[in-house]
Formats: C-alpha cells, sequence, structure tokens
C-alpha cells in the first residue's frame, strides 16, 4: 500500500513539472522603443549576404563573392561561401546586399536594413590581411555599413569577418550593443 502511495505522490509530482515546463510562453508583444504602442518586428531571415567591390581606378575588374545557406540558420551546411579575392595595393569601393532567398521571389532584406538605418551596423573585421575597411554612410548620426571603402596593401592571406547587428534604441555607432542578425566569416586573399 505505501509503494502504491509512493508512485502516486510521484505520477502527480511528474505531471505537475511536465505541465510547468511545458507552461505556454507569453505572446503578448510590448511596446517598441520606437513608442506608439507598436510591437516590435519579426525578426528576418537572412540566407544570403553578397559582398561587391568595385575597383576605384577602373583597372580591376568589378567582382562578387557570397555566402549562401538555403535553409538558414542550422539545418544544412552553405551551398556558397566564396572566398573574398582582392588585388593588391588597389582601392575598392564595396557593397553588401542581404537576402531571403527561402522567399520565391527572393526578398531583399538590404531595403528593411536602409529604411531602419538608425537601427543598423555593418561591422568588418579583416584579420591577418592587408585590408583596410571604412564605412563610408551613416544614418545621419552613426555609420551604417551598406557601403564601404577597402584599402588593400601587399600579398596577404588571411579572413574578414562581416557582421550585422540590430541595435534599437542602442545604437552608439560601436559593434558592442544589439543582436547579431547575421555573422560571415570569408577567407581572404590579397593577390
Amino acid at each position: 500500500m505505501k509503494t502504491i502511495k509512493n508512485l502516486s505522490i510521484l505520477a502527480v509530482a511528474l505531471v505537475v513539472t511536465f505541465a510547468v515546463g511545458c507552461k505556454k510562453d507569453d505572446d503578448t508583444p510590448t511596446p517598441s522603443t520606437g513608442g506608439g504602442g507598436t510591437p516590435p518586428q519579426e525578426e528576418e531571415v537572412i540566407t544570403t549576404l553578397i559582398l561587391t567591390f568595385v575597383d576605384t581606378a577602373g583597372v580591376q575588374p568589378n567582382v562578387q563573392y557570397a555566402f549562401r545557406d538555403p535553409d538558414g540558420d542550422g539545418g544544412n551546411a552553405p551551398t556558397q561561401h566564396d572566398t573574398i579575392r582582392l588585388a593588391a595595393n588597389t582601392y575598392y569601393n564595396a557593397s553588401v546586399q542581404l537576402l531571403n532567398e527561402a522567399e520565391s521571389p527572393a526578398e531583399d532584406i538590404t531595403l528593411e536594413v536602409q529604411n531602419e538605418d538608425d537601427e543598423h551596423l555593418f561591422c568588418y573585421a579583416p584579420s591577418n590581411t592587408n585590408v583596410s575597411i571604412a564605412r563610408t554612410d551613416s544614418d545621419g548620426t552613426y555609420e551604417v555599413g551598406i557601403t564601404s571603402f577597402w584599402s588593400t596593401g601587399a600579398i596577404a592571406n588571411g579572413e574578414t569577418t562581416v557582421t550585422l547587428k540590430h541595435q534599437p534604441g542602442v545604437k552608439d555607432g560601436t559593434c558592442a550593443p544589439g543582436d547579431t542578425d547575421i555573422e560571415v566569416t570569408f577567407q581572404t586573399e590579397i593577390q
């Protein structure tokens, strides 16, 4: 009898634990930092990041390098992850395009970043390669980085990490605050 009573207590405890653990999250939207009581915008899916480079002297051909992960973060491996190859001792104007290619036709997420430029910042971090990068566009207060200027030096191989930070209400011109929308590290060869 004592065993049945103990099993009953254990069963009740498990049911209560399971019910509490599976409690539905509160779906009540909270007001955005923009005021007006509107719900926050839903995160966009970014499957593709494309970098386009134009030699400022018009000598080198325009080049494009991409990262594509059609099923998004997690799941299958990316289907394209290019190596950035740039000429040594050259100046490039660069631009970033973000796409959601899980949609048909593909959705250009770059337009949303432009429309919400006061909430977004592209961060560029070259490592072990002779590249200097400066963002060339602004939200009126801080840089954005959809466009940038790349200056290459001598031949070198390294990598460049491109990160899009989402910084609503906390943008301060640095890459520290906010959430990361996408981050891609490209092998980078200066030839």
